[in-house]
């Protein structure tokens, strides 16, 4: 324990932790929806946990800004906070840039907040800071609500020199009777201002460097130093996002086993506070209103069961380890989704010989599921084998293929399933129609992927504008009896171009196609390429020179027999 004397000689840092997940940040904004949130892994409570721990080993206190979507979601976590007696602060409720809020979704958003973050620990929500950093002339409108909204202080905004570089500590705001604002530290080079107050700038940046700038902040100002770090900064085991760029994979992930010993560092050499005990603001508990009334016990009628129609799910799996989770969390609310609209849901997964630990997972995730089932290839065959075994181990007249990774996001079954109506074989997703829309894929994938829609369009009866999507809904009996020559990617343009060719009816949905987030696509470009020129030769010759026999060999042969 250190003495009282030994903390009054040290000096003051203000400590703010940002609670956030690594799904939440900003260097992944455009790849991430915020509608996908709950799919993701959480890891936000070990490391906020972890982060509690650390503080008291060294009985240092701190500002926690907590995103209100968090205290919504786990509001225990934000007791277990304020009960460790840290100060909680709001980060907004979603982890939204100001620049896309107008003045009244800001007020709207700051209000969510601050009823969920006071509600669950107890206090007065007094301090504000936002998703990025701001900038004094463009983003200083958000002080007034702030003020209006009963907030004391904000710590959102990062001087330069061009924007009152003067004030690069703590200072009252014009705004209704004032606010505070603390800035984030940082050091005159000369040519401008170099962040020094933590987070990313600590792990980029050569740490020899940063500890001579925190160390000489004292001789500069007297204003305490204001440091931060992120709680998925202490978790280097954190799922990887291998869609980003490689700049903001570089901005994420480096170093992160670096914070720990820097924050330990920091903690044994500076009295770490909050925010709210250095201005004083006193006790910020709330009293809780005892409720007078008893509670009430309501009965909830019970509702009538409606006849569900079943369906099959079948998702081919090959060395997925990285993206199963994600692929779990999704499908429980898939699920529900699928319910609500009148269908249920059973699931095959089809482990294409996984040479990772894809099987094993499956069965850690899914197994004692009563409607699900795993199945394994003793070899690899490909996406479309795979795609074939689980239309023919269903038991569903309906069966629907999606990818492992999501790309298509399997929540639009709801609308798909409807599409399959009596005399419709395949109703398939189509992110190149032109009320679908593509979010992130590489221009050269497009480019060569629009290239082979233009020439099966070409080639078969119906004129799709996209043939290779896997997320598509198969009328089992329809695919009875159809063997295809390519089992990989390939495959999936064979089945519907053997169905075009048959007779049978496709209908398209209009769909979005996200870039994959986690691991990486299989798929061989160059191959590929030549096998969908020469895919296109063999469809062509059963259009123009066909047999029937050649579509269903199949069929043909029991017909001979008969």
């Amino acid at each position: 324990m250190k003495s009282a004397d030994n903390k009054i000689r040290k000096p003051r840092h203000l400590l703010t932790v940002l609670v956030e997940d690594y799904f939440h940040v900003g260097a992944f904004e455009t790849l991430i929806q915020q509608r996908n949130w709950e799919n993701f892994e959480p890891r936000y409570e070990q490391n906020t946990l972890k982060t509690l721990d650390l503080l008291d080993e060294f009985d240092t206190k701190a500002t926690f800004f907590i995103l209100g979507w968090i205290a919504e979601q786990n509001a225990d976590l934000v007791r277990e906070i304020a009960a460790r007696g840290h100060e909680v602060a709001s980060r907004g409720y979603y982890h939204r840039s100001v620049r896309q809020l107008s003045p009244e979704e800001f007020r709207d958003d700051i209000a969510r907040a601050t009823d969920v973050l006071s509600d669950a620990s107890g206090q007065r929500i007094v301090g504000y800071r936002a998703a990025e950093k701001l900038n004094y002339e463009r983003d200083g409108w958000i002080v007034t609500p702030l003020s209006d909204a009963g907030y004391k202080y904000d710590a959102s905004f990062l001087p330069t020199r061009s924007s009152r570089a003067e004030q690069r500590v703590a200072h009252r705001m014009d705004a209704g009777d004032g606010i505070w604002e603390f800035p984030y530290s940082t050091r005159n080079m000369g040519v401008g201002l170099l962040p020094i107050s933590g987070g990313n700038y600590f792990r980029q940046i050569p740490y020899t460097l940063m500890r001579f700038a925190v160390r000489a902040w004292g001789e500069t100002t007297e204003e305490p130093f204001v440091s931060y770090f992120h709680v998925w900064e202490l978790d280097p085991e954190q799922p990887r996002i291998s869609a980003a760029s490689k700049y903001n994979r570089i901005r994420h992930y480096r170093k992160l086993d670096k914070m720990e010993w820097i924050l330990r560092e920091n903690l044994s050499a500076y009295d770490c506070v909050s925010i709210a005990d250095h201005l004083g603001l006193g006790e910020r508990s709330l009293r809780a209103e005892q409720a007078e009334a008893a509670e009430e016990i309501s009965v909830v009628p019970a509702t009538r069961t409606r006849d569900l129609t079943p369906i099959t799910i079948g998702i081919p799996c090959y060395n997925e380890t990285e993206a199963l989770p994600y692929l779990a969390n999704t499908l429980r609310s898939v699920e529900r989704t699928l319910t609500d609209a009148g269908y249920s849901a059973n699931f095959i997964f089809v482990d294409d010989h996984s040479k990772d630990n894809t099987l094993e997972l499956l069965h850690e995730l899914f197994d004692g599921r009563p409607n699900t089932r795993i199945i394994s290839h003793e070899q690899n065959l490909g996406v479309a084998a795979a795609i074939m075994t689980a239309i023919k181990a269903a038991e569903t007249e309906i069966v629907a293929s999606m990818d492992c990774d999501c790309t298509y996001d399997p929540h639009e079954l709801a609308r798909m399933l409807p599409l399959l109506e009596k005399d419709c074989a395949l109703v398939t997703a189509s992110p190149y129609h032109k009320q679908g829309g593509v979010r992130n894929v590489p221009g050269w994938r497009l480019f060569l992927s629009k290239g082979a829609s233009a020439l099966y369009r070409a080639v078969l009866n119906q004129k799709l504008a996209t043939y290779t999507s896997c997320f598509r809904v198969y009328r089992r009996s329809s695919f009875e009896g159809l063997e295809i020559d390519e089992s990989g990617f390939l495959g999936v343009a064979e089945m519907l171009g053997r169905i075009d060719l048959d007779g049978g009816r496709i209908v398209e949905f209009p769909a979005v196609l996200e870039v994959r987030l986690f691991g990486f696509s299989k798929m061989k470009t160059a191959a590929t390429i030549v096998g969908h020129l020469k895919l296109l030769a063999k469809l062509a010759k059963l259009r123009f020179f066909r047999k029937s026999a050649a579509i269903r060999p199949s069929i043909a042969l029991e017909e001979e027999t008969r």
